[in-house]
């Protein structure tokens, strides 16, 4: 576990190095004044704007210059936003937690959904129902994500009324940010309408989660049945059926935990596509995350924005990805074998 851990180690370090010289980059690449691009001050007196450039190393080598920008990076120092004059770190911390509590809300939901119907057509390999399980898996990953957000809004919240089209939370609560994370957030309040609160954000989360989900909920259908179909093959299976086991406890005592094992494994890889999918989710619900920002900082050209918010993006994903493999890792001892193996 120790040589899996250094492996997992150095490969965050690589590919953070790699996400820091493109963010530096970009700098260079957007139109106008670089040192305008990396700070976000705009309409800068000439000696302020020497004074910054002497901040940043302007006058040094290419290299010297990412190094100084490493280091501002790890002082907190992202730039200013062009539009907010706000500090881009502070602009993240506002806004990501929105996208991380939207996005653990829509993988809950498409593993909860898509993990035991996969199972299911798994077990009814080549029946009727395995097939109109994956007609429905076709079917929801084609649908686009913007046209069925603004359909459910048409259905969910306009026609039926059930449930808000926009926002986190209604206005009437006023519930203090502490970590972000709205439901976090209402727990830790002393408001006397908690209750109320943790309720009406349910409710506003409820939809946007549900048309982020079904994207991955029929990716999970179809990694679910492969895996379950393959644990099905085992020579392990077929020894508990020689044994006398019924064909449900075979089920439920050896193959749902071995195939879950080998779904576990593509989590991470799914989570890019729903942070991607999030992010078009949150400008049709007007859900105040980091990718509603970063897509406004594109319109608005806030290029210390798209520059500090693909950052902290990509570093998030990726942190996903290492604790997923962490995950799979210690639940399955022989990925760790075939890596130490593979030296």
């Amino acid at each position: 576990m120790l040589l899996f851990t250094l492996r997992r180690f150095n490969l965050f370090l690589f590919t953070m190095v790699l996400l820091t010289i493109l963010s530096f980059s970009l700098s260079f690449l957007f139109p106008g004044e670089q040192i305008t691009n990396i700070s976000g001050k705009i309409n800068a007196s000439p000696e302020s704007i020497e004074l910054i450039a002497l901040h940043y190393g302007k006058h040094e080598s290419i290299l010297s210059q990412y190094w100084i920008y490493l280091n501002h990076l790890f002082k907190g120092d992202w730039g200013l936003s062009m539009t907010s004059q706000l500090p881009i770190l502070d602009e993240i911390y506002n806004h990501l937690p929105a996208t991380i509590e939207l996005t653990i809300s829509a993988l809950f939901i498409a593993m909860i959904v898509g993990i035991p119907i996969g199972f299911i057509a798994a077990i009814n390999h080549r029946k009727k129902s395995d097939d109109l399980i994956l007609s429905f898996a076709m079917i929801g990953y084609s649908i686009p994500i913007f046209w069925l957000g603004l359909l459910a809004i048409l259905i969910f919240s306009i026609q039926l009324g059930w449930l808000p089209s926009a926002g986190q939370i209604s206005l009437l609560y006023e519930i203090k940010q502490i970590t972000g994370i709205q439901f976090i957030d209402i727990l830790l309040s002393d408001s006397p309408y908690k209750w109320q609160a943790f309720q009406d954000a349910s409710s506003h989360i409820l939809l946007p989660s549900c048309v982020v989900a079904l994207a991955p909920a029929t990716i999970f259908i179809r990694l679910a049945r492969t895996s379950m179909l393959n644990v099905l093959e085992t020579h392990y299976i077929k020894a508990a059926m020689a044994k006398g086991l019924t064909f449900r406890q075979i089920i439920y005592r050896h193959a749902i935990r071995n195939a879950m094992v080998n779904v576990i494994r593509d989590v991470g890889l799914q989570f890019a596509n729903l942070v991607t999918l999030a992010m078009v989710t949150e400008v049709i619900f007007s859900w105040p995350g980091i990718g509603r920002w970063l897509i406004e900082s594109i319109y608005q050209r806030d290029y210390t924005a798209i520059q500090g918010g693909l950052l902290a993006l990509s570093c998030f994903i990726f942190l996903v990805h290492i604790f997923t493999d962490f995950v799979y890792a210690t639940l399955n001892p022989l990925a760790r074998e075939k890596n130490r193996g593979s030296r």
